[in-house]
């Protein structure tokens, strides 16, 4: 019985376009070429996001993203692989199949070496890699108290609480670089970041890690990234980790460019992928310690990427679909950078045209603009609060059918009627004009019957 079992298995195992593990034929390779992608036409397009609620105007794809159908039918394919033979998946594809979507994403982001290279759930968690590494820096002694991380005002949420969770908890100050918005300039940014250095280094104590983003979540704001990359290394910053949650798909991404030590993207928001998947890249360097997942499993002290490659039993199957998400791009005139480009040309046009129409401005100019615009609301809906602002994007989304988020910005004081509200529109493939119409008019309407947030809240 032993023997007629492994007449069944190949003696050696490589991966098919799919994906899938088949047997080597090392006398003719035709088998790997791939043929040549059709680009893909509207009707296409539509069919892939039929699934998407036909009643609602989708104009926050930077939230949680979205999935073609056809990756969808991959990831269930992946899934069923691994529940018709679990222990053979395990064994002989996983690790394999794991290696080619690091690969894929090792070309994407220009990074010179798969091993820069660590799949792990989302930006959150590549978050806590790496400044779990920093908090053994203080326990270690290697960084003395008082010693500091800089972050931007307007990182995400989630990753400024882990900020404080792994570097204050250990004696570690966090000093915060204030930028201005609205944001007419890179300018305003970079004079802002360098006095945050400066403080940083007061007393003789050092920035052991600068947390920047590159596409701020709320407001939404393109961050010259690779000027503050350069200045903190004539700072003598210890390391750079680059939040870029946003980034794949939305702005242009190069490694070797950008320069930082750490970079993470998610992959399910602008790159098509289900969720949850991103990548952290780690910069092969001898000053940068060994990082490690904060989930300890099997293949802890084996480096990063294979501690990441398995966390225990879990789905891994939308890491598995890189590759499909690759070729999904692919057939997009100029492919990842295409869609890019005419996202940020589209949406910007479209934040033109509710500025316009309510007399209002954009948060920042288009080239600060990624796929997603910052635009002002009017005055007159008295968004006066954080919460009078979900108060709105409940109201949009329950009566009128529009999906946008809404941020507050508080007024300075002197200003005469300032703009208090601002949406974060998006631009994804799917979207159409009619998206941005919709809201324009649920606007006006809103306006016209003199709704304020005062009387949402009531």
């Amino acid at each position: 019985m032993a023997s007629n079992h492994r007449r069944h298995r190949s003696p050696r195992l490589d991966l098919n376009e799919n994906g899938y593990a088949t047997a080597t034929n090392h006398h003719n390779h035709d088998h790997n070429k791939k043929p040549k992608l059709s680009l893909i036409s509207d009707s296409e397009v539509r069919a892939e996001f039929a699934h998407h609620d036909p009643a609602v105007a989708r104009i926050n794809n930077g939230s949680f993203g979205s999935c073609p159908a056809s990756i969808i039918a991959a990831q269930q394919r992946w899934q069923l692989k691994f529940l018709q033979q679990p222990d053979d998946f395990y064994f002989n594809q996983l690790q394999p199949s794991i290696l080619r979507a690091r690969n894929e994403i090792k070309d994407l982001i220009n990074a010179d070496d798969v091993d820069e290279v660590s799949i792990v759930d989302n930006a959150t968690t590549a978050a806590a890699i790496v400044l779990q590494a920093t908090t053994w820096g203080f326990v270690e002694g290697r960084f003395n108290k008082g010693d500091t991380a800089v972050m931007l005002h307007y990182a995400y949420g989630a990753v400024k609480k882990s900020v404080q969770a792994y570097v204050s908890r250990v004696g570690g100050r966090v000093i915060e670089v204030q930028l201005p918005f609205p944001v007419s300039s890179d300018d305003e940014i970079i004079s802002e970041f360098r006095k945050a250095l400066e403080k940083g280094k007061l007393d003789g104590h050092k920035v052991r890690l600068a947390v920047i983003d590159h596409i701020t979540s709320m407001p939404s704001v393109v961050i010259p990234i690779k000027e503050l990359v350069k200045i903190c290394r004539e700072e003598g910053v210890d390391q750079i980790f680059v939040d870029a949650a946003h980034s794949i798909g939305c702005t242009r991404v190069d490694m070797k460019e950008i320069g930082a030590d750490f970079y993470t993207s998610n992959l399910h928001k602008w790159f098509f992928c289900p969720p949850s998947v991103a990548f952290l890249y780690c910069r092969k360097s001898d000053k940068i310690p060994n990082l490690h997942h904060p989930v300890v499993s099997h293949n802890y002290g084996n480096g990063l990427a294979l501690e990441s490659a398995w966390i225990g039993m879990r789905d891994y199957s939308a890491q598995l679909v890189v590759p499909e998400v690759v070729e999904f791009v692919n057939r997009f005139e100029g492919g990842i950078e295409g869609i890019r480009k005419r996202n940020q040309e589209k949406v910007v046009e479209m934040g033109e045209m509710l500025v316009k129409a309510w007399g209002t401005n954009l948060g920042s100019p288009p080239e600060m603009c990624s796929s997603m615009v910052m635009v002002g609301l009017p005055a007159c809906l008295g968004i006066s609060s954080g919460s009078g602002a979900l108060k709105l994007r409940t109201h949009l989304r329950e009566f009128f059918g529009v999906e946008v988020p809404i941020y507050y910005r508080a007024p300075i004081d002197g200003e005469v009627d300032p703009i208090t509200g601002y949406a974060r529109i998006s631009h994804q493939v799917y979207n159409v004009i009619g998206d941005y119409y919709k809201f324009r008019d649920a606007v006006n309407k809103i306006v016209k019957d003199g709704f304020t947030c005062v009387l949402m809240s009531n």
